[in-house]
């Protein structure tokens, strides 16, 4: 397996960066235009996430800008559904798509020695994974 780069982790941090930034939008909207009684409490919770997400990106811009990058502004289009199922598992997707992608990244800083941002990474894995928690179970999983 090829060593990674300073630089190759600054371009995949920047993609984290940017999906943060997706999952805040993502939540903010699903909290807002979801329906029904049975998702009060959960649309609650998003509001919670929502800024849980823009900590996590603060926080990657601070370790970007650190090694030397540039913080995007670029973000992929966040999902969007009419059902509130759908956007609750859109969430969930999000949410597990993150604990990979983070799972990976600690390892990569780490071989990099980098061990205060994988301190980091790891701080932001923790609450994903609390997020995919919430998530499952308002989904009954």
């Amino acid at each position: 397996m090829a060593k990674i780069t300073k630089e190759k982790l600054i371009e995949l941090l920047n993609k984290d960066l940017g999906l943060e930034y997706t999952a805040c939008v993502q939540y903010t909207q699903h909290q807002g235009v979801m329906k029904g009684a049975m998702y009060q409490s959960i649309q609650k919770e998003l509001v919670v996430h929502a800024q849980e997400e823009l900590a996590h990106a603060t926080s990657l811009v601070v370790q970007i800008t650190y090694l030397g990058g540039f913080p995007t502004v670029e973000m992929p289009t966040p999902k969007i559904s009419n059902d509130s199922k759908t956007m609750l598992q859109q969430d969930l997707d999000g949410e597990n798509d993150a604990i990979k992608r983070y799972t990976l990244r600690i390892s990569q800083a780490e071989e990099l020695d980098l061990y205060p941002l994988a301190q980091q990474l790891r701080n932001i894995l923790s609450v994903e994974q609390e997020h995919a928690m919430d998530l499952e179970v308002a989904l009954g999983k």
